[in-house]
Parts: C-alpha cells; sequence; structure tokens
C-alpha cells in the first residue's frame, strides 16, 4: 500500500471555460493516478447523470443533516442549488495514493485550501468573456434565464481568479490540457 497521500486538485471555471471537457481527458487520457470526487448536490439529476456517478443526489433537508454531521470538506451554493464535497470519499482516496480532483467553484476552493493547505488550485477560463456566452448558447440546452444566471455568475468568479494557484487559458483544447496535465503531474 502506498503510505503517500495522494494529491488534492482543485478545478475551477465559469461555465463554458470547458473544464468539465478538460477534466474527462485528464482522467482518461493523462496517465496518472487521479480520482474525480463525486459531489452532493441537491439539484436535480440532468439527462443520463447517474447516482453516485456524476453526483449524490439529496433533498435540502439531506444536504443540510450532512452539514450538521461536518461531513463535508467544502460546500457552497451555485445557481441556487447546495453542492459539496465528502470528507469520507477524498480522504479515503488521498490515503491510498490515489489524486483526487475537485471539480468546485471559488467559494469551495477558498474552504479547501483554508484546511489542506497542500490542495492544488487551478482556474480554467475561456481566453474571452463573449467565448463564454457563445459556448453556453452553442450548447443548446440552456433557456435564456439560465445562460442570464451563469454568465453573472462567471462575472463573479472571474473576480477571485488571483486566488489561484495556476491559471490554464482554454483557447486551444490540446494547449490546454497539456498545460493542465503537466501542472497535475508535478502535484505527485
Amino acid at each position: 500500500m502506498n503510505t503517500s497521500k495522494g494529491p488534492l486538485v482543485i478545478l475551477s471555471g465559469p461555465s463554458g471555460s470547458g473544464k468539465s471537457t478538460l477534466i474527462r481527458k485528464l482522467l482518461a487520457e493523462s496517465g496518472l493516478a487521479l480520482r474525480l470526487s463525486v459531489s452532493v448536490t441537491t439539484r436535480f439529476p440532468r439527462s443520463g447523470e447517474a447516482e453516485g456517478v456524476d453526483y449524490y443526489f439529496r433533498t435540502v433537508e439531506q444536504f443540510q443533516a450532512g452539514l450538521t454531521a461536518n461531513g463535508f470538506l467544502e460546500h457552497a451554493v451555485v445557481h441556487g442549488q447546495f453542492y459539496g464535497t465528502p470528507k469520507k470519499e477524498v480522504d479515503g482516496q488521498r490515503d491510498c495514493g490515489q489524486g483526487v480532483i475537485l471539480d468546485i467553484d471559488y467559494q469551495g476552493a477558498r474552504q479547501v485550501k483554508a484546511v489542506c493547505r497542500d490542495a492544488l488550485a487551478i482556474f480554467i477560463r475561456a481566453p474571452s468573456f463573449e467565448e463564454y456566452e457563445r459556448r453556453l448558447r452553442g450548447r443548446g440546452t440552456e433557456t435564456e434565464e439560465s445562460i442570464a444566471r451563469r454568465l453573472a455568475t462567471a462575472r463573479e468568479e472571474l473576480k477571485h481568479i488571483d486566488e489561484y494557484d495556476h491559471v490554464v487559458i482554454n483557447d486551444d483544447l490540446e494547449r490546454a490540457f497539456s498545460d493542465l496535465r503537466d501542472l497535475v503531474a508535478r502535484a505527485f
């Protein structure tokens, strides 16, 4: 058994930054011993999402019980829904030498950095604000209200970019992936 703790990698970025695509690519192609932490959320599942794979879907009451039990490494309200990272899952994976990726926003990143000083925080961003809107509209899955809310959230998230250890600009997927993979590999 590996006796050294696996790295904890925080990845944040606004909707439309390409963060999810980069995470999937990192997990599939990096060759690193990484796992994506599965978050708990109070939002409803989207089409194709599976319990325990994409998220643990819980009621607000169940989520609040987890908060009361100090069961989250971090938690936040995003787009009006609760999200949190279960401590037990992250600690168990890291204790076995596995690297863990947290896909969280700046609020969660702050909380994690406060208790896990060794966490590596990386912010993924699009090359321009207009590109966020173009990508969100290109999905064809968002309502105008949802796009407006996500763009307002993106503006807020971009204000906190200086709180991260590194920034990866996703203007070219392969270059962004290479930059991200190199940063994460150094954490092992």
